[in-house]
């Protein structure tokens, strides 16, 4: 069902929803940009409607409120082991028809790659999602060429103009939530984009012979194995463990999951000292051919949901959308 409202009568609805859950979305970090009086765009828990950025797209993804960068897996000392409790409260998640096409790639790594994670699980069980309408394509996105324009499979979704907001409630929980405070019932769909300037072609043909092209030297030279394209992007899910041992008592610590990225040195350090993938030409090239060529043979869809964000993140100005479209070229290269 669909309603118009106004964001005050929006806050009062999702304001009676608090005690069960918190509102998780995009919004500005005053002061916490890369360079010194800049601001940041990232996910966190609001108090109102108006704190959520709609205008802009958030420089980080919603990723972090079901997978937390630094997550305590278990408690221990020498005699026991204690799994935390989880948040006392579920999430609302205010997201992007990008992202949540995302949030199927998350599921099918945690949840349906032979195991179940049992961390992503109960975190993942007790969110709401509601998609953000773009009524235009944002710098950088290619998600038209990805297919991930549009949603289907949202508890609601959203278009605010102004001190309006235009709900569709797809969710009987959600429905039964905004009614009460709607002043209007009607036909309401969230905006999704239907073209971007940026346009992504992953040739047909593609094979793991374009591991032989040259165009991967580039990289070697202009990546500096920051990280940030993996950090920034929503469908990224690798980690590394840590084991904190605690300085009272060495027999007692706690073991986090943290993210990990496959383009930052020591990623994939082995004993002995061996290294794969030790040169940052290499490095690209894993990551490029992982998110539209071996995730996709596997599971039969692309990994890359065409956000963006690491084109908009990257201090090179490396564009993977670039990279993508070098492929068709590469193939030519190696198949002479």
């Amino acid at each position: 069902m669909g309603y118009r409202l106004s964001l005050e009568k929006l806050d009062q609805a999702l304001a009676a929803a608090s005690d069960q859950y918190i509102l998780y979305a995009p919004q500005v970090f005053a002061g916490e940009g890369t360079f010194s009086d800049t601001d940041r765009l990232r996910y966190g828990p609001v108090q109102s409607v108006r704190e959520i950025v709609f205008s802009d797209k958030s420089h980080y993804s919603f990723k972090e409120a079901i997978m937390p960068i630094n997550e305590t897996l278990f408690y221990y000392t020498e005699d026991t082991v204690t799994v935390p409790q989880p948040e006392a409260k579920g999430a609302i998640i205010f997201l992007r028809s990008c992202d949540l096409h995302s949030l199927k790639r998350l599921d099918q790594i945690y949840l349906h790659n032979g195991f179940e994670d049992f961390y992503y699980k109960r975190l993942r069980d007790r969110i709401k999602l509601v998609v953000m309408g773009c009524s235009q394509s944002f710098e950088n996105c290619f998600c038209v060429s990805m297919g991930t324009n549009r949603s289907e499979n949202y508890d609601a979704g959203i278009n605010v103009k102004g001190d309006m907001a235009w709900l569709d409630c797809q969710d009987e929980w959600f429905d039964q939530l905004v009614k009460p405070y709607a002043e209007e019932t009607l036909p309401v769909e969230p905006d999704f984009v239907t073209e971007n300037e940026i346009k992504v072609n992953i040739p047909e043909n593609l094979d793991l012979k374009v591991m032989d092209s040259k165009i991967w030297e580039e990289y070697s030279q202009r990546c500096i194995a920051c990280g940030r394209c993996n950090f920034v992007c929503p469908t990224c899910t690798c980690f590394t463990m840590q084991d904190i041992f605690y300085k009272d008592n060495a027999k007692t610590g706690e073991r986090r999951r943290v993210w990990a990225s496959c383009h930052v040195d020591g990623y994939t350090d082995m004993a002995g000292g061996h290294k794969f993938r030790d040169n940052k030409g290499q490095r690209m090239r894993f990551k490029v051919l992982h998110k539209v060529y071996d995730y996709n043979k596997r599971f039969g869809y692309h990994m890359c949901t065409g956000c963006g964000r690491c084109d908009d993140i990257c201090p090179e100005y490396i564009s993977f959308s670039t990279c993508v479209n070098r492929l068709a070229d590469a193939m030519q290269e190696v198949s002479k």
